[in-house]
């Protein structure tokens, strides 16, 4: 198994943010997190990149215990994110944010580079602008190029279609599952339950810091509480979720910063 996430437990002070999360991720595959907001997603991520510290349990990775290793040696191991939010630098051009994305390997880079502008023609057509000058679907394109820049053997992708219009959704859809078809896992965070569990071959969902349930992503989408509360099939789904398990009711509102 390539990532395995054992038991974890994660707090903001006094708040618990997950509560014994398992979860599992093989070589090859797409596995998607899904969940309402402040369910512990992006928490999740973080703690596997190690931007969260555990208060309990183990993060596994290629065989080895991982759970105190620094972030920036994770990166190294093979662990790549590409956050909620974006984060480029927007005074640097594009091709130097890409550069960023390999600030701990030294060597030639044009193979990554060239591959990284393959996927992605826009940042190439446009590698001397300034990143903060582009639009919202091609600063995720940065995001996820810059990500891949140290090759990661597992990237960590948190919500890549915030905000952005249908046609372009499709579009980093479609480069998800040809960067999963070139060799390197996925696991994904979205909050477009729909599309992540059309391209995912597994799914967890997380509801106020524990996994309810798993399963093969295309049992997910036909699983009727899946469909009521993330796939609009059913009326009242927002509500099952507000209305699932009330003694987190006031500490998850907390969390939900982090998770949007």
């Amino acid at each position: 198994m390539l990532l395995e996430i054992q038991d974890i437990h994660v707090h903001y002070g006094k708040i618990a943010a997950l509560k014994g999360i398992t979860l599992e991720v093989d070589e090859g595959e797409i596995v998607t997190l899904i969940g309402a907001n402040g369910a512990g997603k992006t928490t999740t991520l973080k703690t596997i990149s190690g931007l969260r510290p555990l208060t309990s349990g183990r993060v596994r990775f290629n065989g080895d215990d991982i759970s105190r290793m620094p972030g920036h040696k994770r990166v190294l191991v093979g662990i790549g994110q590409s956050p909620e939010g974006r984060g480029i630098f927007p005074g640097m051009t594009v091709e130097d944010n890409l550069y960023m994305g390999a600030y701990a390997r030294s060597g030639d880079l044009s193979k990554e580079l060239a591959e990284v502008y393959e996927l992605f023609p826009r940042l190439a057509e446009r590698k001397t602008q300034a990143g903060g000058t582009m639009s919202g679907g091609e600063q995720q394109m940065l995001a996820i190029g810059r990500a891949l820049m140290a090759r990661p053997k597992v990237l960590l992708l948190d919500e890549p279609s915030m905000g952005l219009a249908p046609k372009l959704v499709q579009q980093i859809f479609s480069i998800i599952v040809e960067i999963n078809r070139r060799g390197t896992t996925v696991l994904l965070v979205e909050q477009n339950a729909q599309q992540a569990l059309q391209i995912a071959n597994r799914a967890y969902v997380l509801e106020t810091g524990h996994v309810v349930k798993s399963a093969q992503a295309h049992a997910l989408l036909d699983d009727p509480e899946v469909r009521a509360a993330y796939l609009g099939g059913g009326a009242g789904g927002e509500a099952a979720v507000a209305a699932a398990p009330a003694e987190t009711s006031v500490p998850e509102a907390r969390e939900a910063p982090d998770e949007e």
